[in-house]
């Protein structure tokens, strides 16, 4: 905490910076927090606050209209009202970083609600909600998260969000397509509600100007400043259906994909409130990790991207997912991996480890398989997603199996629908045990699979439930004896007063994976 003496001194050099513009050159009357605040990434002692200085957030430099480096006072309080403020400094905000600021707070209470806020240029920021996580060992008896996923612009309006911040949940969880790097255009431009800031965003100025105009959106700001979030993404921050190195077109360059790739990648560092240990180096940012509340939960968040194998089976000129059948031997290549060898590992000793009443494994896919289709109407199975790496989900599943792991649930996203399913321990043998229980909401606003693939149930009786007409997410309420998980769908997508109603309720008793209607 900065001694008032020493604040005293940094509120009056604020002033006069703001006063004589050496920190900036926003004009008089601009509002720099245009695109809200956050927090995530909670700890027992504190948790991240973040947002981003941008008087003019679409500025064709992707700079948000700033231009020098800018002084950002930051407070938290105990009080709603801000009036007992307990933490309080400056951080400054630097072009390289697109003035964007992560604050890491530490030293507070654990288990309790937080309220901050920033000042820069003369104005104030909304407030803020955050929460620290209770300790390891805290008895919790209870908590509520929503989680959701795949949020095109172009295809609808975010009252989903909105929603999600009315259910006042402990914790968000984001699990991929939180944009989408691509704009439609040719025949299907005149389905698009909402038109995206500019072409398809392939370098920093395309993908910074993306995640501003997404942050721009009143109902997703309402959602960041009502709880603190985790966060792993999917394909779309950077590009449809890449994989690691590997853009999922054929033509390009494995060394062209990267350059690509760290600038998708800064840009996501710079929107969203991580810790300076995920800041991008070159190429690579580290975004997997585990995050506890008390005894009752624990949340391993995986990246599910940056690490796999190439896609197997690749078309001539086209990598991305497809449905391929058992003649694609590269499919079931036992050294193919979907997590990579080091998070594996991670993932594998955090089972070990792990002594909470509830094991969420947080992901941005569906882990259960999908026998499905190909165009010539053979048996087959998609190749972007776990089914592409059969036996690194087995792996996975062998772990969970052997280490009795308490109560596994997997959450993920992705595919624009709903799904509940039981991960087996064989699922060539669907009598064999269920070993973890998995949940996947469905899209914010992106298009959804035809609701025609129930036919393909039959053929997959593991799994217990599909649903692709809704738009909306998840609200999970978890006590020590029971997970209630409700999907949520909203009246509308392209309704910005959409209305929300619960389409479905699942349960899952303490010690019985599967879940089961309510």
């Amino acid at each position: 905490m900065i001694p008032r003496r020493e604040f005293g001194k940094l509120t009056a050099a604020f002033s006069v910076t703001c006063a004589i513009g050496r920190f900036g050159r926003a004009a008089s009357g601009n509002y720099p927090f245009t695109l809200g605040v956050a927090s995530g990434q909670p700890m027992p002692d504190g948790f991240v606050i973040w947002t981003r200085l941008a008087v003019n957030p679409l500025a064709v430099d992707g700079l948000g209209g700033m231009s020098e480096p800018v002084l950002v006072m930051w407070e938290v309080a105990s009080d709603e009202r801000m009036r007992n403020v307990i933490r309080r400094g400056t951080a400054e905000a630097q072009e390289d970083s697109a003035h964007s600021v992560h604050v890491e707070i530490g030293g507070l209470e654990p288990g309790r609600p937080y309220w901050y806020r920033f000042s820069a240029l003369g104005e104030q920021s909304p407030t803020g909600v955050a929460r620290t996580a209770p300790t390891s060992d805290a008895k919790l008896m209870s908590m509520r998260f929503v989680f959701a996923s795949c949020a095109n612009w172009q295809h609808g309006y975010y009252s989903a969000y909105r929603h999600m911040a009315a259910e006042n949940p402990d914790l968000i969880i984001f699990l991929g397509d939180y944009i989408y790097e691509s704009t439609v255009a040719g025949p299907n431009a005149d389905r698009v509600l909402r038109k995206h800031d500019g072409p398809t965003a392939v370098d920093l100025t395309g993908y910074r100007n993306r995640y501003a105009l997404y942050r721009t959106d009143p109902d997703l700001q309402a959602l960041h400043a009502a709880a603190p979030c985790l966060m792993t993404w999917s394909d779309h921050e950077v590009e449809n259906d890449y994989a690691n190195q590997w853009s999922q077109r054929v033509v390009t360059l494995p060394e062209q994909f990267l350059r690509r790739r760290a600038a998708a990648y800064q840009a996501y560092y710079e929107h969203m409130p991580l810790r300076a240990a995920s800041m991008p180096q070159g190429s690579a940012l580290r975004l997997y990790g585990h995050f506890r509340f008390g005894d009752l939960a624990g949340f391993s968040v995986l990246d599910g991207r940056q690490y796999r194998s190439k896609q197997p089976c690749e078309l001539p000129n086209y990598r991305g997912g497809h449905v391929v059948t058992d003649e694609c031997t590269d499919r079931v290549d036992p050294a193919r991996t979907y997590l990579g060898i080091e998070q594996e590992q991670w993932l594998f000793e955090g089972f070990k480890r792990s002594n909470v009443t509830w094991t969420f494994i947080a992901q941005e896919q569906l882990v259960a398989p999908l026998r499905q289709n190909d165009r010539a109407g053979r048996w087959g199975y998609w190749t972007d997603g776990w089914d592409g790496h059969p036996a690194a989900r087995q792996r996975m599943l062998d772990v969970i199996a052997t280490t009795r792991v308490s109560n596994p649930v997997f959450i993920g996203g992705d595919v624009h629908s709903y799904w509940v399913t039981d991960l087996k321990a064989e699922f060539a043998n669907p009598s064999s045990a269920t070993v973890a229980t998995e949940f996947v909401g469905t899209s914010i606003t992106s298009d959804p699979p035809p609701q025609e693939l129930i036919s393909l149930l039959p053929q997959n009786p593991h799994i217990r439930y599909f649903e692709s007409r809704y738009r909306g997410y998840v609200a999970v309420d978890l006590t020590r004896d029971r997970m209630e998980a409700l999907f949520r769908i909203i009246s509308d997508r392209r309704d910005p007063h959409a209305t929300v109603s619960t389409l479905k309720r699942f349960v899952v008793e303490s010690g019985k994976p599967g879940a089961v209607p309510d």
